[in-house]
């Protein structure tokens, strides 16, 4: 698959690497931006006030299948139920909101645990289906929780996960599994 990763800090490059190690085709773009005509998919891991400003410099993105992996500890920006619908305004294509409530210092660590630990995500009916694949590929197994409309609560969960990683357990990875799967 062609994946092009809109940032190269600590989420984008820490994806960047473990698609890569997958077999994938990918691209990362800077500040400067690039050519996103001949991707599959785009996923955006930038900071959440440099999303519109990441992603215009960025050709050939409109209706292309997105992944949104920002965070903010402040809510969406202005104008935007969340962050994932601010990315969906400008790529005009199935969105997902993934990789968000996951610790990228620990994407190195991902293969050591005896089962992959969990990816909470939400997506449009027609970005479900290439998120749950690249999900797995990184080494988590996918949750999904409902269409896109759901982002906003994966990303108020920041504060939880902060507020664990700021107590004894430090980051940390997550497991949810229905009864009897554990």
């Amino acid at each position: 698959m062609k994946i092009v990763v809109v940032g190269r800090g600590n989420v984008g490059g820490g994806l960047a690497r473990l698609w890569q190690r997958a077999g994938h085709d990918v691209v990362s773009f800077g500040r400067e931006g690039g050519d996103a005509a001949d991707a599959d998919v785009v996923v955006v891991a930038v900071p959440s006030d440099a999303i519109a400003d990441a992603l215009s410099n960025v050709s050939g993105l409109t209706g292309k299948v997105t992944i949104d992996a920002t965070n903010s500890f402040s809510g969406p920006n202005d104008g935007f139920p969340s962050l994932a619908a601010e990315v969906k305004s400008i790529t005009g294509g199935p969105t997902a909101k993934s990789f968000s409530t996951n610790f990228a210092a620990l994407y190195d660590r991902i293969a050591e645990e005896p089962r992959p630990p969990s990816n909470v995500f939400a997506a449009d009916v027609e970005a479900r289906a290439i998120t749950e694949q690249l999900i797995r590929d990184a080494g988590y197994e996918p949750v999904y929780a409902g269409d896109l409309e759901n982002a906003r609560t994966l990303e108020d969960h920041i504060a939880y996960s902060m507020m664990l990683a700021r107590s004894e357990i430090g980051p940390h990875f997550y497991r949810l599994a229905r009864p009897g799967e554990l």
